[in-house]
């Protein structure tokens, strides 16, 4: 069973309002309001996202500005900004990215480590 190809915002376009669905999703344009999505997304170098933000997955190389909750991973790639706070049980933020928030990863911590 082949899996769907991605969505895709382009360049060109701008979305101002709430965007939901099952798909992967790829934003290169810019997107306002909120996002909420089953599977992957992904802001391209291109792209500008000012939205809360919940997904499975989100690869970021773009701007992102909203808090982030993924049930799966996020990961800020070298040249992406984002501003606000992360939640995902994995969070990869490269060399070079910039970043300013918090991140919550939800693992517990051994004892004796407090």
């Amino acid at each position: 069973m082949a899996s769907e190809p991605p969505g895709i915002i382009g360049k060109g376009i701008g979305i101002r309002g709430n965007l939901s669905g099952g798909g992967d999703l790829i934003i290169e344009g810019t997107v306002e309001g909120q996002i909420s999505l089953k599977n992957h997304l992904t802001i391209e170098e291109t792209g500008v996202v000012r939205a809360d933000i919940e997904a499975e997955r989100l690869t970021i190389k773009g701007e992102a500005s909203g808090n982030i909750v993924a049930s799966e991973k996020v990961s800020i790639l070298a040249r992406a900004k984002v501003v606000g706070d992360i939640r995902a049980p994995v969070v990869i933020i490269e060399d070079g990215a910039g970043f300013k928030g918090n991140v919550e990863m939800d693992v517990p911590i051994p004892e004796g480590i407090l």
